[in-house]
């Protein structure tokens, strides 16, 4: 994805957050390249050293979230650390997500439940570290477990009526 002429780099990657998120309601292989093209635009802005702000990191993190495997989920939850760090409060709910992507693409308990995973044709959270208590996922922005595994029912009973 090359920039629109000069774009300031802030505004270019709060820009690809934003597709990102719109291209969520899509499928298939245009989104898969237009995703591709905005993680390596991240990466190339990355390189250059051209993530300073908070917001900056946040938008980085929010692209990178949507890759295709586990580097680019860890990318996502640096970048995230970096951005809470620096003072963003969106980002702690984007590195709860990355970290349980990370760990389901290891084929481990997620930590946090914030990932709707399909087990034999249904959807749920899947195995959820039962170490990790309500309070510290609200120190992460996601709600309580009970609630994220009523949105995964919801999310069932949905597809089955559309079916």
């Amino acid at each position: 994805m090359e920039p629109r002429g000069f774009e300031d780099p802030s505004a270019e990657l709060e820009r690809l957050a934003e597709e990102q998120i719109n291209d969520l309601d899509t499928t298939g292989d245009e989104r898969t390249r237009r995703g591709r093209e905005r993680r390596e635009r991240v990466l190339a802005l990355y390189g250059q050293g051209a993530l300073r702000s908070a917001q900056d990191n946040y938008f980085a993190a929010l692209v990178m979230l949507y890759g295709d495997d586990i580097a680019h989920f860890e990318l996502a939850k640096t970048f995230g650390q970096r951005a809470s760090v620096l003072g963003e409060p969106r980002a702690w709910s984007v590195i709860a997500a990355a970290w349980d992507r990370s760990l389901l693409g290891r084929g481990k308990p997620q930590r946090f439940g914030t990932q709707f995973v399909r087990e034999n044709g249904r959807w749920s959270l899947g195995e959820v570290d039962p170490r990790i208590t309500d309070m510290q996922r609200a120190l992460y922005g996601v709600p309580p477990l009970w609630v994220q595994r009523q949105n995964a029912e919801q999310l069932q009973r949905r597809e089955e009526e559309d079916s």
